[in-house]
């Protein structure tokens, strides 16, 4: 299977490096020295077990040198989507599948969703449109992403825990094609299952993002100390519960409770989350996609959402005011 990985970050890498290592024609598109570092020294991955390999992969800069995938993987951060989406028309074929890697939720959640809501364009997240048009529904397979890692340095990515990726088809059905991505995953060795109900999935790892992601930028703290603080565990707690009530009126319902879900995120330990990472990085906030499409989508669907609102205001201002000239007298 050809398949270009666009974005080449630790998410991107260590997907397109496992599924290099298992034989299939990768194809990374990035830029900057973590491109070159792959392009000199492969893609090394350092396992969370102390395991290391290194997959050699084609990068490039250039789109168009990679010609028609059977996949494209989008593994770029949700604000990047966009300016990422003329590039990749270039990739597509007939046939070319897309699947999307995205943290919180995907711009197209409401399509082939069925119901009132169906076919609606987030607003926050697709605010043109450009997304819906470049990228049709009939090629999309969704993902969530249940994996932690970092870059510590250009060229290596470093596990730090879980291995999830579930996926599904957008309209429920388990076709040959999702089938055969699932199959060539985890000939990967990455553990990866097709799902007949991928927004499920991808709700149950939002009920933790969009409340710790944003607590951890506006704290500076890890995941840990959020959920061992009193006061923050039981803000995060509210959130996911406004959210749980937002996710039933669109016709989700969770197998597991809410404490299991913070158990969870407990367990990964003393990590920094994405959004603190790129915060003392100087990178953009991937506010809306995990917290503002899903109060957007508590509007929809005539849902309170007062802690989610508050947190997600505090976030914006904090963007804001760190983009701020700095006085030089200051």
């Amino acid at each position: 299977m050809r398949i270009c990985v666009f974005g080449g970050g630790a998410i991107g890498g260590l997907i397109a490096g496992r599924l290099a290592i298992a034989g299939e024609d990768v194809t990374v598109i990035g830029r900057g020295p973590q491109l070159e570092a792959i392009k000199t020294r492969g893609i090394r991955l350092h396992w969370q077990d102390g395991s290391e390999e290194t997959a050699r992969v084609k990068a490039l800069e250039t789109v168009s040198l990679a010609g028609e995938q059977d996949l494209v993987v989008l593994a770029v951060k949700a604000h990047s989507l966009e300016g990422a989406a003329a590039d990749a028309e270039a990739l597509l074929g007939p046939d070319t599948m897309v699947m999307t890697l995205q943290n919180g939720m995907p711009w197209w959640y409401f399509q082939k969703h069925g119901g009132p809501l169906d076919g609606t364009r987030l607003m926050s997240l697709d605010p043109r449109g450009v997304l819906n048009q470049t990228f049709h529904p009939d090629r999309i397979i969704g993902c969530a992403v249940f994996v932690a890692a970092d870059v510590p340095e250009p060229g290596l990515v470093r596990h730090i825990g879980s291995n999830r990726l579930p996926m599904g088809e957008i309209d429920g059905s388990l076709s040959p094609r999702v089938r055969a991505v699932e199959a060539s995953f985890v000939k990967a060795g990455l553990q990866a299952s097709a799902l007949d109900n991928i927004r499920a999935e991808i709700w149950w790892k939002a009920l933790g993002n969009l409340a710790v992601n944003p607590i951890s930028a506006i704290s500076s703290a890890t995941m840990i100390e959020i959920l061992r603080f009193p006061e923050t565990r039981d803000l995060v707690l509210k959130m996911m519960r406004e959210a749980r009530e937002i996710a039933g009126k669109l016709g989700i319902s969770f197998p597991q409770t809410l404490e299991q879900r913070l158990q969870s995120a407990e367990s990964v330990g003393a990590h920094k989350t994405s959004m603190l990472q790129d915060l003392e990085s100087g990178r953009p906030l991937e506010i809306e996609a995990l917290t503002g499409a899903v109060l957007e989508m508590a509007r929809l669907t005539d849902t309170p959402a007062p802690s989610i609102e508050a947190v997600y205001g505090l976030t914006k201002l904090l963007d804001q005011t760190r983009r701020r000239p700095k006085n030089p007298r200051d």
